[in-house]
């Protein structure tokens, strides 16, 4: 055991550089994929036919192909059609499009669940749609969509050990390194508590952004007792 936390002590620079670079990935590729979600999510939703097919399209191929693959052609691919970025630009892009495409259909469904009053209402208002949308529809659809933001991050935050393939020295990476001089037990229960904390930090967040945006429209708190009976 004496040896195991030794070894951890000499692989802890090594390990905050994994660290720092699975936050990169995260927080990088979480704006990605939250622009590119609300674009297609509200193309998705257009009166315009084939602004909902091209989203339509994009959504699905983003979905139907691996994760992997997308990372090797926008990092292997690509730069034989004179486009190349460095890895950490990369696998953020993909993280980014991967994910943005299964926020899309969370943004088009939170959306569609306000409630028809709402839009009916900012109708007889005489509120383009633009208005309606930015005043009435986004606030109520933006405290529905947060709950599955919130599984897209931490499903992204795990997504992010896709960079192991590319040679990027994250934290999956460098655990791996550390079960080099410990055990394998050691070594991947180490990675594990460590990408749960990540993950429960982020989590806590949109939590608290949630919580916050529910408040402001005086919709009941999820998971609170007073609100018993009462859920999305």
């Amino acid at each position: 055991m004496n040896e195991n936390l030794e070894a951890l002590r000499d692989a802890l620079p090594g390990l905050t550089e994994g660290v720092t670079i699975t936050l990169q990935l995260t927080l990088g590729g979480a704006l990605v994929a939250f622009i590119v979600s609300v674009v297609l999510g509200l193309l998705s939703i257009s009166p315009v036919a084939p602004l909902r097919w091209l989203s339509t399209v994009v959504v699905e191929f983003f979905r139907g192909t691996s994760l992997v693959v997308q990372l090797f052609w926008l990092y292997y691919v690509m730069p034989l059609f004179g486009v190349s970025w460095d890895a950490v630009l990369t696998g953020i892009i993909a993280l980014g499009l991967n994910y943005g495409a299964y926020g899309a259909e969370v943004v088009r469904g939170s959306i569609n669940a306000v409630d028809k009053g709402q839009w009916e209402g900012a109708t007889a208002l005489n509120m383009s749609p633009a208005t309606r949308m930015r005043r009435i529809i986004w606030p109520q659809a933006w405290a529905l969509m947060l709950s599955g933001y919130n599984n897209l991050l931490v499903m992204l935050i795990k997504g992010t050990a896709v960079a192991l393939f590319i040679s990027l020295p994250d934290l999956g990476y460098q655990i791996d390194e550390l079960r080099i001089d410990t055990s394998t037990i050691f070594a991947f229960s180490i990675g594990l508590v460590i990408y749960y904390l990540i993950a429960l930090v982020f989590s806590q967040g949109l939590r608290f952004l949630e919580k916050r945006a529910r408040l402001r429209l005086g919709l009941p708190i999820r998971g609170s007792h007073a609100s018993a009976g009462v859920s999305l």
